[in-house]
């Protein structure tokens, strides 16, 4: 029995496998309870007594090896199996896929206002979303009893003295012009806060844009050209304006800016009330009571002022018909925008 263990042992170290299958077969062949060790186990029994302990450590040192052998086997087909699916991995890809994200369409919009000024030398001003009566309403020209200042119109923190959240982002014109002499070419974008009731065409928070210009000579022409230019390249060439006169306590003359409606070409459609035109912004000639109240000679120095709502212009041109949608956060939503630039 001793020579059938020896030779089985030299067999044990030549063989090989080249898939999990056939490191199995050779499991079930040698080490399973009808493989060739459990037959050996069974010859053990008529062994002379005198023998048993040479032939019972051999057998034990045939089956170790196997073991060894069989565990060596699956080790390097599962290797060579690893090796296989690495050679077509692309190391230089992110782990997992990273879903791309977008812009909010309000900041796709409120960037390409942006840009369209910069082009006409605007430089961004910025200031504090909690303001004074000052800035927001005393130094713009707005009478003690006027309605902007009542409770119902804005969010007042505390009365004494008047603290509020800014309504409109004129308080950074006033703050600009107290600060800086003329020329003056800045546009203001900023979150201002009404008290208002929630609803598809209103929200007690909202995005504006507005743009100062003042120096010397400055026409309601020069007002005019700006317009008409930003029309054009935020809704395309073929635009039409037309201003409607209109009263802003800050500005004297004022007018509201209408553009042709770019879903009819002007034609009528339900969108523009069938007039063809579309409202989007304020505008005017700077009062000369703001000049003066903010340390600016009226008689030397002119300036026009305009305002329009990011919600506004993004309403046009993405046609989103309910203004809560911008602010709450609907992931579906915000995909939408995901190629918009």
């Amino acid at each position: 029995m001793i020579d059938k263990i020896n030779a089985l042992k030299e067999k044990i170290s030549s063989i090989k496998a080249t898939s999990a299958e056939e490191v199995e077969a050779l499991r079930i062949k040698y080490l399973s309870k009808k493989g060739e060790i459990s037959a050996m186990m069974n010859d053990f029994r008529s062994v002379p007594p005198e023998s048993k302990k040479i032939v019972g450590q051999a057998l034990n040192e045939l089956k170790n090896l196997i073991t060894d052998r069989i565990n060596t086997l699956r080790e390097e087909v599962a290797a060579q199996k690893g090796s296989e699916r690495l050679k077509d991995l692309d190391l230089t890809r992110t782990p997992a896929v990273t879903p791309l994200g977008t812009r909010h369409p309000l900041s796709i919009v409120r960037e390409e206002i942006i840009s369209i000024f910069r082009r006409l030398g605007f430089s961004i001003a910025e200031g504090p979303e909690i303001e004074d009566d000052w800035h927001v309403f005393s130094s713009l020209n707005f009478a003690a009893d006027h309605p902007a200042r009542d409770m119902q119109d804005t969010f007042f923190i505390q009365r004494e003295p008047d603290v509020l959240l800014r309504t409109h982002t004129s308080s950074v014109q006033t703050r600009v012009m107290e600060h800086q002499k003329p020329p003056i070419r800045i546009i203001c974008p900023g979150r201002v806060y009404r008290n208002e009731a929630i609803s598809a065409r209103a929200h007690c928070f909202f995005h504006q844009v507005e743009a100062l210009y003042v120096d010397k000579n400055v026409s309601f022409a020069d007002l005019r050209q700006t317009l008409l230019y930003f029309a054009k390249e935020m809704f395309g060439n073929d635009t039409k304006i037309r201003l409607r006169p209109s009263y802003f306590p800050f500005t004297e003359p004022s007018a509201e800016m209408d553009i042709s409606c770019n879903l009819c070409g002007g034609k009528g459609c339900s969108f523009c009330k069938h007039t063809g035109w579309v409202e989007i912004l304020g505008c005017g000639m700077v009062d000369p009571n703001v000049l003066e109240a903010c340390g600016i000679d009226s008689k030397e120095y002119s300036g026009f002022a305009l305002g329009m709502g990011i919600e506004r212009i993004t309403n046009l041109k993405y046609q989103v018909k309910d203004l809560r949608m911008f602010s709450e956060n609907d992931v579906r939503f915000l995909k939408e925008f995901t190629s918009a630039r």
